[in-house]
C-alpha cells in the first residue's frame, strides 16, 4: 500500500451532512487518495474492517449518533490508525476530549480545504512510517523504559502499557534523543508532519496521557520533563525538582 500520498491511501471520512461528505470525498480524490465514505458509525465501522483505510477523519458532531463512541470504537480496534476529528469552534472542550480519548490530531469548523488535505497527507506519511516500524521491528530500551514500537507496548517496573500509535512515537522519539532537549517544532514535524497552534496542543495532551501511564507524579517524580519554550526531553532520574511549574511550563510548550 502506497501511504505516502499515492492513490492507494484510504482516508475514511465520517459525517452525518451527505453534502460534506461529498466535499471531503471530492477534496480527497484531488489530493489523489481514495475516499471511504460513510454518514453513521455503522457504516463506518463495517468501511473500516473491509477497506483498511490509512486515515479517519471523523466530525464529533454526528447528530442523532455519538461522535465519541465511533472514536472510542476505532481507537480500540486500531491502536494505530490516524483520526482526525472534526470540531465545531463552540465546541472547543470537545476537541481536548476528543485528544484524551486518542484522537492523533483535529480541525475546526471552518476549515480550510488545503489545512484539511494537508493535514491528512502528514497522517497518511505517518501510517507509512509506522508500517516500517513493524517491518523492522526491534525494542528500545533507555533506562527502566522499554519500549516495543511495533508493538505499541511499554513496560516499565515490570508493568506494561498498551500506547496509542501518537504516544509511542512520541516517547519513542524522546527515547532515541536520550538526555537531549528535543525543540517543540522538531517535535511537530517528526510526528505530524506540521508545526502550528494545533499540533502543540496535540503535544501537550500526548504528555500529558504518557505522563499519567509512566506514574508521573508531579515535577519532583516526572520522566517527561518540559523545557519552557524550548521543548521537551527524557530524564531517567526522577528526583530533584524541575525549574518549572507544570501548568505553565505546558502552556510554554
Amino acid at each position: 500500500m502506497d501511504n505516502g500520498g499515492g492513490g492507494q491511501s484510504k482516508i475514511l471520512l465520517v459525517d452525518d451532512d451527505q453534502d460534506l461528505v461529498d466535499l471531503l470525498a471530492f477534496l480527497v480524490e484531488q489530493a489523489g487518495l481514495t475516499p471511504l465514505t460513510a454518514c453513521e458509525p455503522m457504516r463506518a465501522l463495517e468501511l473500516f474492517e473491509k477497506g483498511a483505510p490509512s486515515v479517519a477523519v471523523v466530525d464529533l458532531n454526528l447528530g442523532q449518533w455519538d461522535g465519541f463512541g465511533l472514536l472510542a470504537d476505532l481507537r480500540r480496534r486500531s491502536p494505530t490508525l490516524p483520526i482526525i476529528v472534526l470540531t465545531a469552534k463552540s465546541h472547543e472542550d470537545d476537541k481536548v476530549r476528543a485528544l484524551e480519548m486518542g484522537a492523533d490530531d483535529y480541525v475546526v469548523k471552518p476549515f480550510g480545504h488545503r489545512e484539511l488535505v494537508a493535514r491528512i497527507r502528514a497522517h497518511a506519511r505517518r501510517a507509512d512510517v509506522d508500517r516500517d516500524i513493524v517491518r523492522a521491528p526491534g525494542v528500545l530500551e533507555v533506562g527502566p523504559l522499554r519500549l516495543d514500537p511495533a508493538e505499541r507496548s511499554l513496560v516499565l517496573d515490570g508493568a506494561a502499557f498498551r500506547l496509542t500509535g501518537t504516544e509511542s512515537r512520541l516517547l519513542h522519539y524522546l527515547m532515541r534523543n536520550g538526555d537531549s532537549v528535543v525543540p517543540t517544532a522538531a517535535l511537530a514535524k517528526h510526528i505530524w508532519g506540521y508545526d502550528d497552534a494545533p499540533a502543540r496542543e496535540v503535544i501537550r495532551v500526548t504528555v500529558y496521557r504518557l505522563r499519567r501511564k509512566l506514574g508521573d507524579k508531579g515535577p519532583d517524580h516526572r520522566f517527561i520533563q518540559t523545557v519552557p519554550g524550548v521543548g521537551l526531553r527524557l530524564r531517567l532520574e526522577k528526583n530533584g525538582r524541575e525549574e518549572e511549574n507544570g501548568q505553565e511550563a505546558e502552556r510554554a510548550l
